[in-house]
């Protein structure tokens, strides 16, 4: 008991630190902000909560077909920094792991110009999907740490009510299984939550990352019958036990449960 008072404290006094700086945590009911705190108009690298975005178009493309199909084996020249990446994965399994190769074979099987296209019609943040100035890499890189990619916790917002809205021209199948692969967990009173968590390196003032310091973002909605609570929370930490993805989506937690409390 102690120990979960410890943590319940420390984790605490980390939301009060971040959120508030250049984070953002922000709630929003039927277009209402219930709660906004922090920056939340910044542009930031999406990372993995891209993602979201990403599900979306393999799945209208056919790319993807359900939770375990279809299954890529791991090769060597991926990505392989984070260990269990080292395997094979399926739509279920990139969502858990944030298995960034993944997300490469799958926009590299869609091609430039569908890739362009899916980002302009989401209305995705600066649209910018080049890559690394003069690399020619946006297939493999455009929304990771330090690239051309960016969105701001505001439009990370109206992106997930235009997929609640189900407002995008793509298939009705695409919205379901996307949904299903990025449940995270139940709350209380039948409530459950949605989403997907975003890690990276934070950028220096002249465009190098920053290997101490990292940026993390949760996107995502508390869902129950008829209402949805949209939540998008961004933080930036110093490198810690508790990454930045992982003390965001514990922040948005928290102040979900909050709201859904008081509601």
């Amino acid at each position: 008991m102690k120990k979960y008072i410890f943590g319940f404290i420390c984790i605490a006094s980390l939301i009060k630190a971040e959120v508030g700086d250049r984070g953002c945590f922000l709630a929003i009911e039927n277009n209402k902000i219930l709660s906004q705190e922090g920056e939340c108009q910044l542009r930031h690298a999406p990372r993995c909560s891209f993602n979201i975005a990403i599900s979306l178009m393999g799945f209208d493309e056919g790319l993807l077909v359900d939770e375990t199909c279809p299954e890529f084996q791991f090769k060597e020249g991926y990505f392989d920094y984070i260990e269990k990446w080292k395997q094979s994965h399926n739509p279920y399994l990139w969502m858990k792991n944030s298995c960034l190769w993944y997300s490469q074979v799958l926009i590299q099987k869609l091609g430039a110009k569908k890739f362009q296209e899916y980002v302009r019609k989401f209305n995705y943040g600066n649209q910018d999907v080049s890559g690394d100035k003069g690399k020619n890499n946006g297939l493999t890189r455009s929304w990771m740490s330090g690239s051309s990619l960016e969105i701001s916790p505001e439009e990370q917002a109206v992106f997930l009510q235009k997929f609640l809205d189900q407002k995008f021209p793509v298939s009705s199948e695409s919205y379901e299984m996307t949904k299903n692969i990025i449940f995270v967990d139940d709350l209380v009173d039948g409530w459950k939550r949605y989403g997907k968590t975003g890690l990276g390196n934070a950028p220096n003032a002249d465009g190098t990352l920053n290997e101490d310091r990292e940026e993390g973002w949760f996107v995502g909605w508390a869902e129950k019958g008829k209402r949805a609570i949209i939540c998008v929370c961004y933080i930036e930490q110093d490198r810690q036990d508790i990454s930045a993805s992982g003390l965001a989506k514990e922040i948005a937690k928290e102040k979900l449960m909050k709201l859904i409390e008081v509601r």
